[in-house]
């Protein structure tokens, strides 16, 4: 059986749903869940995601991103092998952590109502869990952007965008009289969702108007190839990691065959290296040719080194692997 169309778009809003492998635990504990969002938040610094609500449950997970690039799959592939990697380096564990392949279900973000509706679905996830007594409060339960949207904007993480959810429930302003507006519209619609039927949002492969949907079925007729997608996404992500090689080649006065006569280990080339790390998604081994660096163990081990030494940047870590 084919798998479904993954398809990629700037500007694509998305509800990402990924579970444990044999529906297994992805979150032990707590110091789970806060390596998750770290590594969200690198995700994001990578891909420019815009995240709209996040919930994270016992055995999986809930996301409503924004891709102002058409880099879904590749961000996708970045967080969730990312997040493998360091949760089994931490239980000792090895192999799969996530079930196959996650589901992805495009939303129309026109300001119809259906970003409301997926969000709301998201943050009454502990809800429907029965994971809240009836007279906790929402926001008591700390896995979710929920609590996030109760604050103010200098005290959530700047991934966060709460502008457009605000705006589809009609709060025209980030403000103390706006939060309590939202907090009380959420509390309301917790009374009803035990009753509600959400099953439009488990079982469609998209969310939205039937304009919203014809377009993305003829966007998926022009696909290329047996990728699902054509090469707009491949070319976003390479054409980024190029214009900072070049944008870094002009800061330094470099002229672009330098890169090959310079030594491998130069630290202009390092510093360059873990620039492309932090903002790209692209892998060390692609640094380590376009770079002219050699292996791509040596360049893991010099960003490691430069992170060690304190050179890489505040709060930039120490590379010890090919994610």
């Amino acid at each position: 059986m084919p798998r479904k169309i993954r398809l990629e778009y700037p500007g694509a809003i998305y509800h990402v749903i990924n579970r444990g492998d044999r529906r297994e635990d992805i979150f032990k504990d707590n110091e789970d869940r806060r390596k998750f969002l770290a590594i969200l938040e690198e995700a994001c610094g990578k891909t420019e995601w815009q995240v709209h609500a996040y919930c994270l449950m016992r055995n999986h997970f809930h996301l409503v991103i924004e891709t102002p690039q058409a880099n879904l799959v590749a961000g996708m592939k970045w967080l969730l092998g990312v997040y493998t990697k360091r949760f089994n380096i931490r239980h000792k564990l090895c192999g799969h952590l996530f079930a196959g392949r996650y589901k992805a279900l495009a939303v129309d973000g026109s300001g119809s109502g259906y970003l409301r509706t997926v969000c709301d679905y998201v943050h009454l996830n502990p809800v429907r869990a029965r994971l809240l007594k009836p007279k906790k409060a929402l926001e008591t339960f700390a896995w979710s952007s929920y609590g996030e949207y109760l604050k103010p904007s200098r005290q959530r993480p700047g991934w966060l965008r709460v502008d457009r959810l605000l705006g589809e429930k009609g709060i025209p302003r980030d403000s103390a009289a706006g939060r309590r507006q939202f907090a009380l519209d959420m509390e309301r619609r917790r009374t009803e969702e035990l009753a509600m039927d959400h099953g439009e949002i488990r079982r469609v492969w998209c969310l939205g108007s039937e304009e919203f949907r014809q377009e993305l079925l003829a966007a998926a007729g022009k696909r290329v190839g047996p990728s699902h997608h054509g090469g707009e996404r491949t070319e976003t992500g390479i054409q980024k990691a190029e214009r900072i090689v070049q944008e870094e080649l002009g800061r330094l006065g470099w002229r672009a065959d330098e890169l090959s006569t310079r030594h491998k280990g130069d630290k202009a080339k390092v510093r360059l290296a873990g620039l492309l790390r932090k903002e790209t998604t692209m892998t060390l081994k692609w640094i380590a040719e376009r770079l002219h660096m050699g292996s791509w163990t040596y360049v893991s081990n010099l960003l490691q080194a430069q992170a060690q030494s304190g050179n890489s940047g505040k709060g930039r870590r120490s590379v010890n692997s090919e994610d």
